[in-house]
């Protein structure tokens, strides 16, 4: 995809054959990083000619974004589709009926993620070239720029609303008035996803990354004053990246586990059962925007009479999701607890928390009490039947309140992933037999459910 075949020569990547100008989540870093590390897991030695070569043209594709979609260049993007069409009241895809535009929560929190996983790179590069060391350094500011504006916009609201303990988009119109897009979503939920820790080890490799780093935080303290954990040690005396305070993280980590909002039997909701009883409404030109909570086929016909974002689970941003909590206990530790589900008076570890989203993904396609896979919702042929009942069909995505499947059957590209956290389990439950548990084993012998080992 990053080849001369398939990027534009202004940096820019296609999003998908019927439109290949639109904007997709630009996670191709995350990936090429993931695939560096398993591969390095596999085989005990990286290829790191792979991770040089994609690292060049990844800041290419960087550069694109920042100049094309930071439109008053304040480090709050506004990206457009995002593969998340039906999310708000507005097509994300198309002008917008009020004129201007909307600053968006995950466009800029993309960026954001964006941002840590180029740092992750180039510090990988930089233990064997030292030049790389500038570009970390690059990539470490620019970070830092994108999450202050999060909560602090240089010319207007930020994106963090205060009073609801929540990230929004905000909409702002042609003559200078903004305001919060108050819709509980996935949009809310995408700024855990830039978080990443910085490993005392490798600090301590690259002295002029380090030395540029402090210099960066005693001399700049307006960007850096949200970030007390860049001068607190954590778990291991790691330092942690995050576009989420813990005071932040806790208000966000009621909304999503609880059941009466994001949190269901089988996973994050795209949207919160809150709207099923409080629907958002925007009057604009005497028509009425309205957003419901929709958990499975769509009351109405617009986008296309498809519900996609209204309500279902989507396996990609709950990977993700369990991923971010694993990172955030590897610098926050034991001590950090949130109540799982809210209101139920138990509390876990964040890496408990993790492993129990995780469980509820996987028992979308596992057998219940009943004998009865949840995937399968009442087609009784699929269930009962035993030439069919063993052949699983990985969904685009799934009902938010019964699990069944939704969509496109043949989703595996994403919904595949649902292995890589059966496998986990299933190791960490044998490791248990014979270690203390997760909670007390050192950092270095923890493994990400979500994704490559900690490097020990």
């Amino acid at each position: 995809m990053l080849r001369e075949w398939y990027m534009h020569p202004n940096g820019q990547l296609p999003a998908y054959e019927w439109a290949l100008g639109d904007v997709n989540p630009p996670l191709h870093a995350w990936a090429a990083w993931r695939v560096y590390k398993i591969d390095k897991k596999r085989t005990g030695t990286g290829d790191r000619e792979f991770l040089k070569r994609i690292f060049h043209k990844l800041m290419l594709n960087f550069t694109w974004w920042v100049n094309r979609k930071d439109a008053e260049g304040m480090n709050v993007f506004q990206g457009g589709f995002l593969g998340l069409d039906n999310i708000g009241v507005f097509d994300r895809g198309a002008p917008l009926p009020t004129g201007g535009y909307l600053e968006q929560s995950d466009g800029t929190s993309w960026m954001a993620m964006y941002t840590l996983n180029l740092l992750a790179i180039a510090l990988e590069r930089a233990k064997e070239e030292s030049c790389y060391e500038d570009l970390a350094s690059k990539f470490w500011e620019h970070f830092i720029h994108i999450a202050h504006a999060m909560s602090h916009r240089g010319h207007g609201i930020g994106l963090w609303n205060q009073g609801d303990g929540f990230f929004y988009d905000v909409l702002k119109l042609p003559d200078g008035t903004q305001f919060p897009m108050k819709i509980r979503s996935m949009v809310g939920l995408i700024p855990l996803f830039a978080v990443e820790t910085l490993e005392p080890e490798v600090l301590d490799r690259l002295p002029d990354f380090k030395r540029r780093l402090e210099w960066f935080i005693d001399n700049r303290p307006d960007p850096t004053e949200n970030f007390a954990c860049m001068r607190s040690e954590g778990m291991g005396e790691r330092q942690l990246l995050s576009i989420a305070d813990q005071d932040q993280l806790r208000s966000i980590l009621k909304h999503m586990p609880d059941e009466r909002e994001f949190l269901s039997p089988y996973g994050i909701r795209a949207r919160s059962r809150f709207h099923q009883e409080n629907p958002y409404t925007l009057h604009v030109n005497g028509t009425e925007h309205r957003v419901d909570y929709e958990p499975g086929e769509s009351l109405t016909g617009i986008f296309g009479g498809n519900s996609n974002w209204r309500g279902p689970i989507w396996f990609p941003v709950n990977f993700l999701l369990v991923e971010s909590l694993q990172k955030f206990h590897r610098y926050l530790g034991n001590d950090f607890k949130v109540e799982f589900p809210t209101g139920s008076g138990n509390t876990k570890t964040l890496w408990d928390g993790a492993g129990a989203l995780s469980r509820r993904m996987t028992d979308i396609f596992l057998r219940d009490e009943k004998g009865h896979r949840p995937v399968f919702g009442n087609l009784e042929k699929f269930q009962t039947d035993p030439h069919w009942r063993d052949l699983i069909l990985f969904h685009e995505y799934f009902h938010g309140d019964s699990g069944s499947g939704m969509g496109a059957s043949h989703q595996t590209g994403w919904t595949g992933v649902v292995t890589k956290l059966m496998q986990q389990s299933g190791e960490f439950r044998e490791r248990k037999k014979t270690e203390p548990a997760a909670a007390t084993v050192p950092a270095s012998r923890i493994e990400l459910w979500a994704g490559a080992s900690v490097p020990t």
